[in-house]
Parts: structure tokens; sequence; C-alpha cells
């Protein structure tokens, strides 16, 4: 039997950071030898955490909790990292250090920052994907598939919904779909990408993919992938009713990443898509 995957939960204290930790309770209920949450971490100086054998407790897993995040690392353990640019950049550098894997969530990165992942990845196990639910990453490979066998005769929109505290935007799974309809009609996405539409913008070109965020309330994640043709329409949709959808794949990822060797992997790699 091999060892339980030793877990450390980035942004514990956070909305995703709590979804985390509440997957891992219920993974460890049905299977308690498959992983070991290790410690839970959040910021420098946040209340609790730089207390001595502090712990945080959540759906009735009690964790070590800190804001040392080097203190904890050691060769082996994942991170499941849900946080915020700045810090998921400089957690991945302690991750290298440490020889550790990083389960890397966070969104909008740009392409010098994606850049310093894939370096990263040559050194440890690196999973990033725009999109951590199981059913977005099938969509995509769907989506892709679609638009290969539609080809040029369907105009395709992609509209994204997320809520109001969201940051970046479009979002990273909105960007996802694009890139499958991209590969799938065999185009360049910068050149054929359009993000929303004002004024007096004449026709749509053929080929053009239309992208579009609508920020709103408390949506966790709401994408429709529209091919228009002349007579009917497809849409492939995905509505995540909640944020565990992500935490679960996250997790999903985490016991994935076990034992891989250094690279860039997706949830495609978890999924065997």
């Amino acid at each position: 039997m091999s060892n339980p995957v030793e877990i450390i939960v980035l942004g514990a204290k956070g909305r995703m950071g709590q979804n985390v930790l509440s997957a891992c309770a219920k993974a460890l209920r049905e299977k308690p030898d498959a992983l070991k949450v290790i410690a839970a971490v959040e910021y420098k100086g946040c209340p609790g955490a730089d207390a001595p054998g502090a712990t945080l407790t959540v759906d009735g897993l009690t964790v070590p909790f800190t804001d040392d995040l080097a203190s904890v690392l050691k060769p082996g353990a994942v991170l499941i990292d849900f946080t915020t640019l700045e810090s998921s950049l400089a957690a991945l550098a302690l991750a290298e250090q440490a020889g550790a894997a990083h389960v890397l969530c966070t969104t909008g990165f740009s392409p010098e920052q994606k850049a310093r992942i894939g370096a990263a990845a040559q050194k440890i196990p690196v999973l990033f994907s725009p999109n951590m639910s199981i059913g977005v990453n099938v969509l995509f490979k769907a989506t892709e598939a679609v638009a290969r066998a539609l080809g040029l005769d369907f105009d395709v929109e992609i509209i994204e919904a997320h809520h109001n505290q969201k940051k970046d935007s479009p979002s990273g799974t909105a960007l996802g779909f694009a890139e499958a309809v991209a590969r799938g009609l065999d185009v360049n996405l910068a050149e054929k990408a359009v993000y929303g539409r004002e004024g007096m913008v004449g026709a749509r070109p053929r080929g053009e993919i239309g992208i579009h965020a609508v920020r709103g309330g408390d949506i966790a994640g709401d994408h429709t992938v529209l091919f228009a043709g002349d007579g009917e329409r497809i849409e492939i949709r995905h509505v995540a009713h909640g944020r565990q959808v992500f935490a679960q794949g996250a997790l999903r990822a985490a016991l994935f990443m076990q034992g891989r060797a250094p690279g860039l992997y997706t949830m495609k790699d978890v999924l065997s898509l």
C-alpha cells in the first residue's frame, strides 16, 4: 500500500481553502489512509496562524495552522493553491526549493508569469489548469471536437458569469474554452478573439471567437459556448452550483501528483483526456 499523499492547503481560511479542507475531510472519512493534511497555511500575520501549536478545524478535520509555508514544506508534499497571483508565485518558488509538488489553481497570470510557472515545472511537478472542475475539463475536450466538426460554418460566442468579487476577466475557464475552439478550428486565438463589443462594429467577421464576461452576486461559475449556424444553434454549458466542485477536482489532482516526475501537468492528465 502506498503512503498517504501529504497535502498542504494554502489560503486555508479563504472560501476555496475552506472548501478544499472540507473535501479532504470527506475523503478521509471514506479512505482514511489516502491522504494526510500536514498543514493549513495563511498569509503572514493572519490572526491565529502565528501562534505556537495553532490548529484549524474544518468539517471535523483538525490540522496544523501556520503563516510560515517554508517551515512546513517538505520533499514530496503537494500544495493545493487557490490564492492570489503574488502569493502563488511566492509559494511556487518555495516549492521549487523544497522539492514539493504544486497544484496551482489560481488564474489570471500574464504570459511572463506563465513562463515562470513553466520554468519551475522543469524542476518540480506542477499542475496548472484554467479550471479544476471535472465536468469543465471534459467539456474542454468536447468543445474542441465540436468546433472541429462544425468548422467555420458556425459562429462561436463564449459567455461566462462569475461572482462580483472575481478579479480577472475573462475567466481562465472562458479562455480555456476559447483555446479549445481555436484548436478545433486550427486558428490562432490571439488573431481571432474579440473581447466584448461596443459601438458600430459592423457585421460579424467569419471565424471570429467572441468572449464575454458577466459579473454579479455570488455566481460560482457559469460558462456557455454557443455555436450559431443558419437555422440552428448548439450550446455547450457548464454551471457550477458551488465552489466544492473546484475543491474536489483540486484534491483529485493532488492525489494524482504523488510521486510524479518534474513537469507541467493539467487536468487532462488527471482525467486521461
